[in-house]
């Protein structure tokens, strides 16, 4: 497990080629640099932190940065850490994508359980979708608040800008440059009240453009198809293997002009998409004229994997990019984000203020002041090893009550899956519900044409407070088979 101190640095994401762990380092970061996703003065991690994400010696990783100095691509001073250098070359735009070969809110409306009858009142909630309320980090957010309104102009309280706040939407862009390999420039992000109010924005937009269908996962959200169905749209969910959501099938799909996917870690069933089914998405998107919606709501939080990158870093002109707070810190914040493509950037941002103009901007503010502080990036990392020790205890808990049940979707998120024999997935949500524990089946986040094909639970071992997590287990265990 890692060390206590790991918790406090921020995130880089780095794709390392090769085997030259030094050579690799140096070379990925160059080219964060050449390319322009890492922006003059944006702070790195300090060697000893990175040397942790990445799996590699200290030395290392100094010795990558020490050379990058030497050449001019970064600069270190005691006291101020190691940046991005200033260099008197213009920015250069995006590379366009080279052609690739391709070889409560969660799941249906709730209904009990056929023959449930009577239940215990909940003591135990283990749903998915929501981080552990009890640790919103208070005291750094007041003081993040504070200092926000204290510096902010007198024009921030006006109407302002639908797409958002200006200071927000810089520290957002530098922040998924450097966290999660997104292009992002602030005038191409809009702020938005959580990802269903950004999916309807879009869903507007695609529809006023004439897009019929957007092809959705075998396995996700209910309310995302009622919310694109609403807005005129088709849903045809794509097939779905043991390597994931089935992309290729999207080439078949007459009259779809966009496919939503959770590619980093499958909600709800886990994984990341593969490299191949990754690359036949963005081409299907550059030969149609489509786009990908990629949600990536719990991108901060992985755990026995080298981090995977946005799918926006692979063709920024063809995918919409979400990204949210409420995993990472709070749901009750309404705070989401898009990174849109520049031919979508004004029409949103017109959708958006015809709507409701702009979110609180106190909060905005607040929310930039936390991540430039690196208030932010600390806070994921304390959570990251609360919820991996979770998860862990999850894991072993099972083990030894029910060696039998396959655990799954584990390597990142707040929730894993717990493969049950067929046919029983409902009778074990009866004995759950006897228990007072609230979890969930499978089954409730099935497109309505997926055959019913797997049976499990979806528990969310982020959601329960310290004080009730191992009696949440102990009742989880008391259910399996």
């Amino acid at each position: 497990m890692a060390n206590d101190w790991a918790a406090f640095g921020s995130d880089l994401h780095l794709e390392l080629r090769g085997t030259r762990l030094r050579a690799g380092l140096r070379d990925a970061l160059r080219e964060a640099v050449r390319s322009g996703r890492l922006e003059a003065g944006t702070r790195l991690p300090s060697s000893r932190s990175l040397a942790v994400d990445l799996g590699m010696a200290r030395n290392t990783v100094a010795d990558a940065y020490a050379e990058l100095v030497a050449e001019g691509w970064l600069t270190a001073r005691q006291g101020s850490g190691t940046r991005v250098a200033r260099r008197a070359a213009p920015r250069p735009p995006a590379p366009s994508l080279p052609k690739l070969s391709a070889s409560p809110e969660q799941g249906r409306p709730p209904s009990p359980p056929s023959g449930a009858g009577r239940t215990a009142a909940l003591v135990h909630n283990l749903q998915s979708g929501t981080p552990d309320l009890a640790s919103f980090p208070r005291a750094d957010w007041l003081k993040a608040y504070r200092r926000a309104l204290t510096d902010a102009p007198n024009e921030a309280f006006g109407y302002g800008d639908p797409r958002g706040r200006p200071e927000l939407r810089t520290a957002l862009a530098e922040y998924l440059a450097r966290a999660r390999g997104v292009h992002a420039r602030p005038e191409r992000i809009v702020i938005c009240a959580g990802f269903v109010h950004g999916l309807r924005l879009i869903g507007e937009v695609l529809r006023a453009r004439g897009v019929r269908d957007v092809a959705v996962e075998s396995y996700g959200l209910w309310l995302h198809d009622d919310l694109l169905r609403r807005a005129g749209l088709g849903t045809p969910a794509l097939g779905f293997d043991e390597r994931g959501t089935r992309t290729e099938e999207l080439a078949g799909l007459d009259g779809c002009g966009a496919v939503l996917m959770t590619a980093a870690h499958q909600y709800p069933l886990g994984g990341a998409l593969p490299p191949d089914r990754r690359a036949a998405a963005v081409d299907w998107a550059h030969a149609s004229g489509g786009f990908v919606l990629e949600d990536d709501y719990d991108g901060e939080f992985r755990y026995d994997r080298q981090p995977v990158g946005a799918l926006q870093g692979l063709d920024p002109d063809r995918v919409v990019y979400f990204g949210t707070a409420s995993k990472s810190m709070a749901p009750g914040l309404r705070l989401a984000w898009m990174v849109l493509p520049q031919e979508l950037a004004q029409e949103v941002a017109t959708a958006r203020g015809a709507v409701d103009r702009t979110s609180s901007v106190p909060d905005q503010l607040a929310f930039a002041e936390f991540l430039r502080s690196g208030a932010y990036d600390r806070h994921v990392r304390a959570m990251r090893l609360r919820y991996r020790r979770r998860r862990d205890q999850l894991v072993a808990a099972v083990a030894a009550h029910s060696p039998e049940t396959r655990v799954s979707g584990i390597a990142a998120g707040l929730h894993a899956v717990l493969a049950l024999p067929p046919g029983t997935e409902q009778a074990t949500l009866r004995a759950a519900a006897w228990r007072g524990l609230a979890v969930q089946g499978l089954d409730r986040f099935r497109r309505p044409t997926v055959p019913p094909t797997l049976d499990g639970l979806v528990v969310g071992y982020a959601t329960p407070p310290d004080s009730g997590w191992q009696g949440a287990l102990r009742a989880l265990c008391g259910v399996l088979p």
